[in-house]
């Protein structure tokens, strides 16, 4: 099993790279794990709508090309299923049975292209609060080491 995240923008704060780091290191024991960082899209301090969906559509189109093949692909997008622990683990494991890889994807500040969002085999939530993308990049570290945990029995999930 591979796992693979992609995500737009580059880890600037030290107490992320180190979050994001330790929870990789973790995650060794159990799989591979490759982050793939797409730049971010520039664009004015008040963007108008039409230049807000370029950016999306441009972020996108670089996503979509780092896409593994074969990969099971979960974007997370606000619109996607809120998962508990418990149940995003059987959902790795389950994936786990027909794909040999799973690639996550965290869009940038504006959010996934719809086309992203079509390719994945579910949408993945943390729920309706906005997060910030590079915050998002540990949570969702974090919880798939959990998920690894819960399936593997290991005393970390309580």
């Amino acid at each position: 099993m591979n796992i693979t995240v992609i995500a737009v923008g580059k880890l600037k704060e030290s107490y992320l790279r180190d979050g994001c780091a330790e929870y990789i290191k973790r995650l060794s024991a159990f799989t591979k794990v490759d982050i793939t960082e797409i730049s971010e899209e520039r664009c004015s301090d008040n963007p108008s709508d039409n230049e807000i969906r370029n950016v999306i559509k441009k972020e996108g189109e670089r996503i979509i090309k780092k896409i593994p093949k074969g990969a099971a692909v979960f974007p997370l997008c606000i619109e996607g299923k809120e998962y508990d622990s418990r149940e995003f683990s059987g959902l790795i494991e389950k994936t786990a049975l027909a794909h040999s890889h799973i690639c996550f994807i965290i869009g940038g500040s504006f959010g996934l292209d719809d086309n992203v969002k079509a390719l994945g085999k579910a949408k993945l939530s943390f729920g309706r609060m906005t997060l910030p993308h590079q915050l998002a990049r540990l949570v969702l570290l974090e919880q798939v080491y959990r998920a690894f945990t819960i399936i593997n029995h290991s005393k970390y999930h309580k």
